[in-house]
């Protein structure tokens, strides 16, 4: 947690295309910041030349329009530039959004007074290897997922702690997860919940078979190199995003980011578990039961 009593200047409201209403919430949202004689702009998160704004420190907070998944794609393009996000809530659960839709106006009263903290909370750096060449990194915020493709059969996954072989996984997946991930795909595969202060990197297998089948943490220094064996499809994807295609032999590497995300929260410290609950029940298929 950090604390920070200093109102921001520029601002950005950034939304998901597809989020109905979110471009009329965007231009009240603009306007009441302009009213308050602050600099606002809006745009979609895709626009290349809100990206690059953000990218050359035009900004110091974003505020994310959308659910859970504009909140990723705002912390990707925002986390390498230090911008804080505060999100407000347009889609569903929002495990990662601080505020309801129709709370805005006081909210941002009162991060333009000063009155929030910011949270930090640890990031992912995933790297593709083949061979010894790098061919792509990123920065994510929930999970990698290396796994097998559309093929209805499990790949063999060897994965190495620090140099050391751990084990090799026969599954349709692996997921490196953050802690903030634990609550995402981690928490649908069966690991378990980790707070989000905490700077671990959680090892949780999809539909083991024959294999380890329990989650493992790891300290925020490890290294993770998986390595893939297959003769089939086998796939990497980053926060839930299009997947890249894996070739027998291929490596993915996972480790602490040096991002991390910043999201400006009002409530005290412990609201994550006070909210479990109510992002838990939410589930539609929990109103089944009876």
């Amino acid at each position: 947690m950090i604390n920070h009593d200093t109102p921001p200047k520029r601002i950005v409201v950034a939304l998901h295309p597809k989020m109905e209403g979110a471009q009329q919430a965007a231009s009240e949202i603009a306007e009441f910041i302009s009213s308050q004689g602050l600099e606002a702009s809006s745009g979609l998160l895709s626009d290349e030349s809100l990206r690059s704004r953000v990218n050359a420190g035009d900004y110091d907070l974003m505020i994310a329009l959308g659910g859970d998944g504009t909140m990723l794609r705002a912390v990707h393009l925002c986390a390498p530039n230090d911008v804080p996000i505060l999100g407000i809530n347009l889609g569903g659960l929002g495990f990662l959004i601080e505020v309801a839709r129709t709370e805005w106006k006081p909210a941002l009263t009162r991060v333009l007074q000063g009155n929030f903290w910011l949270e930090t909370r640890m990031m992912l750096r995933a790297q593709h290897l083949r061979g010894d060449e790098l061919l792509g990194t990123w920065d994510v915020l929930n999970e990698c997922v290396v796994g097998r493709g559309e093929m209805v059969r499990p790949v063999f996954l060897t994965a190495e702690i620090d140099g050391h072989t751990l084990t090799t996984y026969v599954a349709d997946g692996l997921i490196v997860s953050t802690p903030t991930g634990s609550t995402a795909y981690a928490l649908a595969a069966g690991g378990p919940i980790l707070p989000p202060e905490l700077r671990n990197i959680l090892l949780v297998p999809v539909a083991p078979h024959l294999s380890v089948d329990r989650a493992i943490v790891l300290h925020e220094g490890s290294d993770v190199r998986i390595v893939v064996k297959t003769d089939h499809q086998a796939s990497l994807s980053m926060d839930g995003h299009e997947p890249i295609q894996l070739q027998d032999r291929d490596i993915v590497r996972a480790f602490a980011s040096e991002y991390v995300a910043l999201f400006v929260r009002f409530q005290d410290a412990d609201y994550f578990y006070r909210n479990l609950t109510s992002h838990m029940n939410q589930n539609p298929s929990a109103s089944l039961i009876t």
